[in-house]
């Protein structure tokens, strides 16, 4: 079974004891392809995924700032950000979006670091990564307003709410990613999205340490994981999990443009 994790937080402390076995395990499961998401600690660390990106050609990066830390960012962290995405393994933008579950930052800030992060991702010509918790009306109008113009789309990471929405999304140029929240018994509703969809327009991905599916509930996600939700999936849409592994593999290649992979590790940087 190939696999590849679209969304997985690999920076982050809950790794810091056993990264270099938890890599190893996501290899293990027949994962060719990772992309490492960027926002880090917050924006006193803007590069927290280029150098895993750097260090395993399997790892791709994205750069940008969290709905959470808006409140925190300054003109030189966009300028950062700005020279950050001109590296050869960043492959995106984000996460990036709103979140008004949590509100750790101001509603109206959170809306002005994400117009300016979609400005800066469209003139790098990089797509983005979008985040979005109980905010999906504000969320698609702006992206509507500001972001469908260049034609870039995107991910609509983690995805939580309404067909409609994804329907809206796929419009946009994006894909709809699922995490492990889509295996749990009372998210049937998500289930019913990725039945509904076209595979073609389909993302799987971990989001780890968080969301672990519900094989391993209560215990830290880690990449090795994403193919549970490939599972479960397939059992929505009479598909064996070779085939939406194989499916939403391959259709994360083709919306960044990537080569297929060597499935042998012997040449790994």
């Amino acid at each position: 079974m190939e696999l590849i994790d679209s969304h997985a937080h690999i920076d982050f402390p809950q790794f810091a004891e056993d990264r270099a076995a938890m890599l190893e395990r996501a290899r293990t499961a027949g994962i060719t392809t990772l992309l490492a998401i960027g926002t880090g600690p917050g924006p006193e660390k803007l590069d927290s995924a280029i150098p895993f990106a750097e260090q395993h050609n399997w790892i791709y990066a994205t750069i940008g700032i969290h709905p959470h830390e808006a409140k925190e960012v300054t003109p030189r962290h966009l300028e950062e950000l700005s020279r950050l995405a001109e590296h050869p393994k960043v492959i995106a933008w984000g996460e990036i979006g709103l979140d008004y579950f949590y509100d750790h930052s101001p509603r109206e800030m959170q809306q002005k670091v994400f117009r300016d992060q979609m400005e800066l991702a469209a003139q790098a010509k990089l797509p983005i990564v979008i985040h979005c918790r109980d905010a999906w009306p504000d969320c698609m109008d702006l992206l509507e307003r500001h972001w469908k113009p260049a034609s870039l789309g995107g991910i609509l990471h983690c995805f939580s709410t309404t067909l409609e929405d994804a329907r809206r999304g796929i419009d946009m140029g994006f894909l709809i990613s699922f995490a492990g929240n889509s295996t749990y018994p009372k998210a049937q509703n998500l289930r019913d999205v990725a039945k509904a969809l076209p595979l073609e327009k389909i993302l799987i991905e971990t989001d780890s340490p968080y969301l672990a599916p519900q094989a391993y509930r209560g215990k830290r996600n880690e990449p090795a994981y994403v193919a549970e939700v490939a599972r479960t999936l397939a059992s929505v849409r009479n598909l064996s999990p070779d085939d939406v592994a194989a499916a939403t593999a391959e259709n994360f290649r083709r919306f960044f443009r990537l080569p297929r992979p060597q499935m042998s590790t012997a040449a790994e940087s």
